[in-house]
This record gives C-alpha cells, sequence and structure tokens, in this order.
C-alpha cells in the first residue's frame, strides 16, 4: 500500500514526508509493533515480571476504589452507575500508561510471537510469563483489597459502595460470568491493539474501553479480583466465592477474548504478508 501523498507529484519532497507521516498504520504495521513488544515481555526475567506484575496489581486496585468513591458520593439514581463507572478506568489508565505487566493484555503481546514463530520453546515462555504474571497481578489486587479492608482510608459510605461492588461481581452463573469474561478479555486485548495507531489519543482509547468493561458489567480476572477480594476479607463473601463463582469462570472467558478474537482473528489476515514480506526482504538482500 502506497503512503498517503508518497507519490505525489504537486508536492515537494518535505511536504511528502509531512504527508507520510500521517498515513495511518496498516494491520500489519500494528502487528509487528505489538510483536515486538511481547517479544520482549517474554525475555524478560522472572524478577522484572514478578515486580512489574504486583505492581499492576496493586495499580489495578485503583479501579475499584476510585469507583466505590464516586458511588457513594453520588444520588442513589438510574445513572449513578453512568458516572460512577469513570472511576474504573483510573487504574488502567496507570497500569498501561505506566507500563506495568497486566495479564490480559498478554493475552494478546505473548501470543503474537507464539503464532508467528510456532515454536515449542516461544509457546512454553508465553505460558511461563502468563504463570508468573498472573500470580503477582493476583497477589498485588489482594494486597491492595487488604489494605482498604483493615485499614479502612475512607468514610463508612465508601464502605457501604465498595461492599456493594465486591458482592456484584461474584453474582451469577459460571457459564454466565465466563460468558461476559469473554468480552471484557476481548475488549481489554482489543485496546492494547489500537493503541499503536492511538498516538496522543492513547489516554482517550484506555478511558474508552474501559470505561465500556465498567458500565456493561464485564468481570476482569484482576480488576475484579480487587473487588471480589474485599469482599472477601470483609466477610461479605465466603472464600469458595472468589475461586468457583469468579476467578475460575473470569480466567477462562477473559484468556478466550483475548486469544481467539484478538489474538487469532488479528494475526491471520496478515499472516501471509508476513511472510512475504520475509521473502521480499530476502530478495532485496540478495540482490
Amino acid at each position: 500500500m502506497t503512503e498517503a501523498g508518497a507519490d505525489s507529484p504537486h508536492l515537494e519532497r518535505r511536504e511528502r514526508r509531512q504527508a507520510a507521516s500521517h498515513s495511518p498504520l496498516t494491520a500489519r504495521v500494528v502487528h509487528e509493533i505489538v510483536r515486538e513488544e511481547g517479544e520482549g515481555e517474554i525475555e524478560r526475567d522472572a524478577g522484572s515480571l514478578i515486580w512489574s506484575g504486583l505492581a499492576a496489581g496493586l495499580s489495578i486496585g485503583f479501579s475499584f476504589f476510585v469507583q466505590g468513591l464516586l458511588q457513594a458520593s453520588l444520588p442513589d439514581a438510574p445513572w449513578t452507575h453512568l458516572i460512577s463507572s469513570f472511576g474504573y478506568t483510573i487504574g488502567f489508565v496507570i497500569v498501561v500508561l505506566g507500563r506495568q505487566q497486566l495479564f490480559t493484555e498478554s493475552t494478546l503481546t505473548a501470543v503474537l510471537p507464539v503464532l508467528t514463530g510456532r515454536s515449542l520453546t516461544t509457546a512454553l515462555k508465553c505460558l511461563r510469563l502468563w504463570g508468573l504474571v498472573l500470580g503477582a497481578n493476583i497477589v498485588g489486587a489482594w494486597l491492595f483489597a487488604a489494605a482498604l479492608a483493615y485499614g479502612q482510608p475512607f468514610r463508612p459510605e465508601t464502605a457501604q459502595a465498595l461492599g456493594k461492588l465486591a458482592t456484584e461481581a461474584a453474582t451469577g452463573a459460571f457459564g454466565w460470568t465466563l460468558l461476559r469474561g469473554v468480552f471484557a478479555g476481548w475488549l481489554i486485548a482489543l485496546m492494547v491493539w489500537l493503541l499503536p495507531s492511538a498516538g496522543s489519543a492513547r489516554l482517550f482509547v484506555i478511558i474508552l474501553v474501559t470505561y465500556v468493561v465498567a458500565i456493561a458489567r464485564l468481570p476482569h480476572v484482576i480488576a475484579g479480583s480487587a473487588e471480589v477480594a474485599y469482599g472477601v476479607l470483609t466477610h461479605k463473601l465466603p472464600p469458595i466465592a472468589y475461586v468457583v463463582s469468579f476467578l475460575a469462570p473470569t480466567l477462562i472467558g477473559n484468556t478466550i477474548g483475548g486469544v481467539l478474537f484478538v489474538a487469532l482473528l488479528n494475526h491471520a489476515p496478515v499472516s501471509p504478508e508476513l511472510k512475504g514480506g520475509k521473502e521480499g526482504d530476502d530478495e532485496g538482500v540478495n540482490a
């Protein structure tokens, strides 16, 4: 595909470069940007992944906390959820712009190197990253929930709002939660796919996508862990509810959504182009 303005006879060379710089990224370019990011992630040492994952788990807790703060400050009205859901976006803004390691992002970034390389070694590195990051994320979310439950740095109304959010996060049948988790994982992985093209609108993309997750009450395995953990620690939910009613179905759903509906579907159209690009590069070198 020719870049916009690159061959225009009406533009000077400098103007052609300016026009080309405003061309939208092709799917192949976006794929390679995300894939290279994934390559860097799966090659990181275990300590770096764990610390970054722990930071992300702690940071994502602010999605739960700020949403509760807003809900407690608003009247009980049909539109309250629409406003308080903006609080849910805060944790994701911190995690994504802070370059912290979040499990649901890796359902795209760490999977693209596997789909491209198709080697057992790369697949094992992806599974290693998933295990370390998921574990660290969950620990961080529980630590944040414990700080809220035992430190109680808020008014009683906020505690009530947080408790309500916690119980809502752990309700629903297994299959229903899993299906909703697919949509959540799908949206978060799509957000990661969109970011290379977003430019200065990165903040807007993060807020928009995670706001949709919030208003639809779609379960996210890490943000929701902070919510349900708070419910368990404040004795509003039994411990088994975290594993059976939330963690298992949400984890499965988020993984399916990210891997199947974003990684696979966005890799498939560019896979032939990637092979063709490699062959073209080799011919250019040999020439």
